[in-house]
């Protein structure tokens, strides 16, 4: 059997994204390797722990500065043996240090079909922007904010009268727990390319 992809993952919160990654691709076509947080007592650690997955919690208190830190979350995720990093629900900015390093090597699920809506509050955008058909990109993350190389899309509809984003986002959910699964099973085939004629595929 090929070796699995090794994959670390950041998370910021609940970890409903790193549970899909573990229920689906964990010890199939990939191994998650390491969890790190930038926040302590989430249930992305828990969730992690139960996995018997190794974790790590990099706050920004605990360092100088974002370089600093990020330099730490490198190495540590380095020290694993880490060959994609994936963004579930992490929520702090990486520095591009960090980015640059990685080129191609770090995706990230977000909840709008790019390149609309990029950055914070995705689908409180979309619905103020009156957005009938909401959607999930994964893509991968460059130095920009939400601008890397698209690899997957999925849309939904939004059902008449909602306008509720904690509705909309549970609309969305499924959509992410299956895409981005999807994505890494890609790559841990070879199946992602980037297109030279175009810097978004």
């Amino acid at each position: 059997m090929a070796e699995r992809l090794k994959i670390g993952v950041l998370a910021s919160g609940e970890g409903t994204n790193l549970q899909a990654l573990l229920d689906t691709v964990h010890g199939r076509e990939a191994q998650v390797v390491g969890v790190a947080c930038d926040k302590p007592r989430v249930t992305a650690l828990a969730r992690a722990g139960a996995a018997g997955v190794a974790t790590a919690v990099l706050e920004l208190a605990a360092h100088p500065n974002r370089e600093a830190r990020d330099l730490a979350m490198g190495s540590w995720l380095d020290e694993r043996g880490v060959e994609l990093v994936v963004l579930a629900g992490y929520m702090a900015i990486l520095t591009p240090a960090f980015v640059e390093g990685r080129r191609d090597a770090i995706i990230n699920v977000h909840p709008s079909l790019l390149p609309a809506f990029p950055g914070l509050r995705a689908i409180e955008q979309a619905i103020d922007h009156g957005a009938r058909v909401l959607g999930v990109t994964v893509h991968f993350v460059d130095t920009g904010v939400d601008t890397g190389p698209i690899i997957l899309q999925a849309a939904a509809e939004l059902p008449p009268g909602v306008v509720d984003p904690a509705a909309a986002r549970e609309l969305l959910r499924p959509l992410e727990h299956r895409l981005l699964p999807e994505a890494v099973r890609l790559i841990a085939a070879g199946c992602v390319r980037r297109d030279p004629d175009h810097p978004r595929r």
